[in-house]
């Protein structure tokens, strides 16, 4: 390790001279260092070609969303486990090395959480790899693990982001999804939900399986929330051929992202996604209605240009009821809810009785004839 002044350059390629604490990298090192699911694509280049980057750390660092900073455990809390480029969980252990990226994060069962200004401890928000520093957290978890940032990653004298490595953007669309723009439309899905853990994923997943077993070919994707490979695993395991999330495109998560950043990375997704030859595709918008880019998403009329149709997954009858009104209000057609709600024969019952909807057993959606009625008709 060696004291130095260099010239960084930051995402934006603002460039400002500072004195900084910079380490060089070796094969060894590089792969001692626990890498995590949101860094995935970054880690792939690390671990070819390590002599390429470097860590460097300095006061005068103020860390970005998408920044990717290598960080030392120093205590276990919420998340003992890091999810690998693979979505393993690989267990924690205080004084190991991760590599995880910058990011904020909303999560009304967990934490409220935003990049902090400087390299000073943090937190690890996400078990996808996400550090930030907590600002509010729900009442029932443990404390999220604490780390102490070592520094930024760097290659050819920039700061390495997310992006950098990503394979699909927002604003250079592959070949495929650009020639999609003036081609065939595919039939498109949207699942939505009361809040976190209303069942959108699961929701999707039975919606993709049903459709797969009904001989489609069913791309999915995840357009908003927190960089994690749970969903992206179990789209795939439900069937879909294809799969990518807003991590894929270089965004940690979506939350603080600008609006129009947002809508677009909606677009592109469902562009990427109905240019691979899929029959439908089917996106996820996580968290809640009322959360900040969901609400606005629902309200723009560009999202009723590109999605078709919208699944609604509920905790209870009473959230089915004020979703379906929300969704209806914003002239969307509502194919059907679903969700926990249906995991109750008595919640369902409270639902049927006070809505127009359709409520589908969120395993039911597993039958290709069920499933396959939702599809749009032109």
């Amino acid at each position: 390790m060696g004291i130095d002044t260099q010239i960084i350059s930051n995402e934006n390629t603002e460039s400002y001279t500072v004195g900084d604490t910079r380490l060089t990298l070796d094969s060894l090192r590089a792969t001692t260092i626990k890498a995590a699911y949101t860094t995935r694509f970054v880690s792939a280049e690390l671990n070819r070609n390590p002599q390429d980057f470097n860590i460097v750390a300095s006061s005068t660092m103020a860390p970005r969303a998408g920044d990717v900073v290598i960080a030392k455990v120093t205590e276990i809390g919420k998340h003992t486990a890091l999810q690998s480029p693979h979505s393993r969980r690989q267990k924690l252990f205080v004084g190991q090395e991760v590599m995880v990226a910058y990011g904020d994060r909303y999560a009304p069962d967990q934490f409220l959480a935003h990049v902090p200004a400087n390299l000073g401890p943090c937190q690890l928000v996400a078990g996808g790899g996400v550090a930030s520093l907590v600002e509010q957290q729900h009442a029932s978890i443990d404390r999220a693990t604490e780390l102490e940032p070592v520094g930024l990653l760097m290659r050819g004298g920039k700061v390495v982001t997310l992006s950098d490595f990503a394979p699909l953007s927002i604003d250079n669309p592959s070949v495929n999804a650009s020639a999609q723009v003036q081609g065939h439309r595919v039939p498109v899905i949207a699942v939505l939900g009361t809040s976190m853990n209303s069942g959108k994923s699961t929701t999707l997943g039975c919606l993709v399986n049903g459709l797969s077993n009904a001989g489609l070919r069913v791309a999915a994707g995840k357009a908003t929330g927190t960089g994690a490979g749970n969903d992206p695993n179990l789209f795939t395991d439900a069937g879909a051929f294809s799969v990518c999330d807003f991590t894929d495109f270089g965004y940690p998560t979506t939350y603080r992202l600008d609006y129009d950043t947002v809508r677009e990375l909606l677009v592109s997704m469902i562009q990427e996604q109905s240019a691979t030859g899929a029959d439908a595709v089917i996106i996820e918008i996580a968290d809640g209605l009322f959360q900040g880019e969901t609400s606005r998403l629902l309200c723009d009329p560009i999202f009723k240009e590109h999605v078709d149709r919208v699944l609604f997954s509920a905790q209870d009858a009473l959230g089915a009821k004020a979703g379906e009104k929300i969704l209806l209000d914003a002239g969307l057609d509502l194919a059907a809810v679903s969700g926990v709600l249906t995991a109750s024969p008595l919640a369902a019952a409270e639902a049927r009785a006070h809505m127009e909807s359709e409520i589908i057993d969120t395993f039911d959606l597993c039958d290709p004839q069920v499933a396959s009625a939702l599809l749009p008709t032109r």
